[in-house]
């Protein structure tokens, strides 16, 4: 009787090999998602646009206000608040960026006339930071004054390290004459330290997020046991002063770990967030068990860095997303 000689499965990996894979996946990723040749490409590809749509479409409200009314609508009614952001950045002309200004104050009548429960959040390079400082400081007044008329806040994002140093000097000039404005931290810049001192001791909420976006080397630590320390002190800072803030986070540690001292604060002045299409069922379980929780909600074509950075959070979701795309 002749035994067979067992073969080996040329794709099986140990738990450090497919760690390495994760995080190689997720650099590509992000680099993928600066790549604004590759958007454009794919945003006047009319196939590619919709073949890939499909897979952003777990993640989106919507291509149009008027569809992201009604998903915002909706998860009011499930029992979220809502920010929304109306998706692009990197415009480089004055006419872009007063476009999409206009777009954002049309969201900001449309949240006052339908009584939404919605915040706005917009990345800075929309509304025309590359054009020049004071044509977003300009732009983002308008929308901070139209928000007001709902009573809610506009809330920047962070972008790429190239662009922090102007994204905080627009927040702290605009702050002095709009109180609805809030900005978004990551964690994970070694010159965040700083930064955080000086913010959290201005009026304006502060959302924490680990980060997302491809760094230089040794401005960024690596995700792992180490950040999530360093993120959870961030929030300790702020929950311990009762800060306005938001948690965003989509590691089930950093959640269980905040509502930890949200209890043992009382804060009152905070939110859970995550993104539309990721863990939202564990943020439902935060919200049945009586802790404010917010959705992100995106709209818009400009879906691209979008879809990259949620996939390079998670690199495992690209299955999702080929699901998504021959289902």
């Amino acid at each position: 009787m002749t035994t067979r000689k067992k073969i080996e499965n040329p794709f099986k990996y140990e738990p450090k090999q497919v760690d390495n894979l994760l995080t190689i996946g997720a650099e590509a990723l992000k680099k993928a998602a600066l790549n604004e040749e590759a958007k454009n490409f794919i945003l006047t590809n009319e196939k590619l646009f919709k073949t890939l749509k499909k897979a952003a479409n777990r993640y989106i409200g919507g291509e149009t206000l008027a569809e992201t009314i009604l998903s915002i609508q909706q998860l009011n009614r499930d029992g979220f608040s809502v920010t929304t952001d109306y998706m692009g950045e990197s415009i480089r002309t004055e006419k872009d960026a007063n476009e999409a200004t206009d777009e954002f104050v049309n969201l900001a009548s449309a949240i006052h006339e339908e009584k939404l429960n919605s915040s706005i959040s917009l990345d800075l390079s929309h509304i025309g930071m590359l054009v020049s400082n004071d044509l977003a400081k300009h732009n983002l007044r308008r929308i901070c004054s139209q928000a007001a008329q709902a009573d809610k806040e506009v809330i920047i994002s962070m972008e790429g390290t190239d662009r922090t140093d102007s994204i905080i000097d627009i927040y702290k000039e605009t702050l002095k004459t709009h109180s609805n404005l809030g900005i978004t931290v990551q964690a994970y810049l070694y010159r965040t330290k700083d930064d955080f001192t000086e913010l959290s001791q201005l009026p304006g909420s502060i959302r924490m997020v680990k980060g997302a976006y491809h760094t230089p080397a040794n401005q960024s630590m690596p995700r792992g046991n180490e950040l999530d320390e360093v993120y959870l002190h961030y929030v300790d800072q702020l929950l311990s002063k009762n800060h306005p803030c938001s948690i965003a986070s989509h590691h089930e540690k950093i959640h269980e770990e905040a509502v930890k001292l949200i209890d043992q604060y009382k804060a009152t002045n905070y939110v859970l967030e995550r993104l539309l299409g990721i863990g939202n069922e564990a943020l439902t379980l935060f919200k049945d068990r009586g802790y404010a929780c917010r959705m992100y909600v995106v709209y818009g074509k400009e879906w691209y860095l979008y879809l990259c950075n949620r996939w390079a959070e998670y690199p495992l979701n690209l299955f999702k997303g080929l699901a998504d795309i021959v289902g």
